[in-house]
């Protein structure tokens, strides 16, 4: 039986750089000389993003970038400071999602049974979930499960765990939340693996209340969206194609030319067998909610389903206003896509390391 999300929220930092302010810092962390300076000039303004949110920019937006982003100063920050900073900023953004999503399914907080974090930016024990309880005043026997390290598409995987686990028991009430924090990870000196990862990621939190379609009781509401199936698969030989690694100085986005490609001469013959396992022809998916990696990974995204302009319309949306969130941003593109009224079957698409590729079969 499908799960159903009763309430979805999304919250993002109060403060954004825009496409300019962010190829000066780019320029200034990771260019030497005026080629690479030319080179990151022209990664910025192919990226389509025009304006990313960050939990560290602080002051007035009139000033300079240097002086809204003093985190950032002649030398690169290292990992304990930065997992020190996303101690200080996850939960209060996580909180904001939550919080939005707990008031549109008019639940109870004493009703959630289950709590998923999600996050591939940043670590402390006690958590973000341990933070819920407390600010939510969550059930203290709440059964928390965290979805770790797993990149862009984690939050398909924290709908599947969601899914398995009002099937097995149909009283489940689950909060689920996805936060990421990717601006503690900007990364100084010349790499334009580096220099894209800089230009794409931002900052944002995305969560869910859900259980099972057919234990909604009266009293709560429902957005209509549904998680009927969802899947896996490791795309074979491109191990090396894209990494997340833990370094001394914040964690490292390797992104190589060749991602696209791969996700291009894979995606549709594996996804045509999944549908069809299920009784659906491709053909009738007339929503497509993929994740925003860049705009050559939209494009792969494209080519190898046919896409129409504008089924990509609300990926590319929130790629342009928001940036690539990594795990939440999934959940915004689903969320724009409820409030442009979109009805009918839908399939949520994302990727990461492996290469992997996670899909979700949705209702909207």
């Amino acid at each position: 039986m499908p799960l159903s999300v009763l309430g979805l929220g999304t919250a993002v930092p109060t403060q954004s750089v825009n496409q300019t302010e962010s190829t000066t810092l780019s320029e200034w962390v990771s260019a030497d000389h005026p080629e690479r300076a030319s080179l990151v000039r022209r990664i910025q303004r192919r990226s389509q993003v025009e304006t990313r949110g960050s939990v560290l920019l602080t002051g007035d937006p009139q000033q300079t970038i240097h002086q809204r982003l003093p985190f950032y100063g002649v030398d690169s920050p290292n990992t304990a400071v930065r997992m020190e900073a996303f101690r200080l900023h996850a939960s209060s953004l996580a909180l904001k999602a939550c919080q939005r999503a707990l008031d549109e399914s008019s639940i109870s907080v004493q009703q959630i049974t289950h709590l998923i974090t999600i996050s591939c930016t940043g670590f402390h024990a006690p958590g973000v979930d341990c933070d819920l309880i407390d600010q939510l005043q969550l059930p203290l026997n709440v059964q928390r499960t965290h979805v770790g390290f797993m990149g862009c598409h984690a939050a398909i995987n924290g709908l599947r765990v969601a899914h398995a686990f009002v099937k097995a028991d149909p009283e489940a009430v689950v909060l689920l939340c996805a936060v990421e924090l990717c601006s503690l990870h900007l990364q100084y000196g010349w790499n334009p693996e580096h220099v894209v990862a800089n230009t794409l990621f931002a900052d944002g939190a995305a969560a869910l209340v859900a259980t099972h379609a057919e234990s909604t009781s009266p009293e709560s509401s429902s957005t209509g969206l549904l998680l009927e199936a969802s899947g896996s698969t490791v795309i074979p030989r491109t191990r090396d194609l894209m990494h997340w690694q833990i370094g001394d100085h914040g964690f490292s986005m390797g992104l190589s030319p060749k991602v696209p490609k791969a996700i291009a001469t894979t995606l549709q013959p594996w996804l045509s067998q999944w549908l069809q396992v299920r009784g659906i022809d491709l053909n009738a998916i007339q929503h497509w909610a993929i994740h925003p990696g860049g705009p050559r990974i939209l494009q792969a995204c494209a080519e190898s389903l046919t896409l129409r302009e504008d089924q990509l319309a609300h990926s590319k949306h929130i790629l342009s206003r928001y940036g690539n969130m990594s795990s939440a941003t999934i959940l915004f593109v689903l969320d724009h896509m409820r409030q442009d009224d979109c009805h009918g079957p839908c399939v949520a698409l994302a990727f990461g390391p492996g290469l992997c590729a996670e899909v979700a079969l949705m209702t909207l």
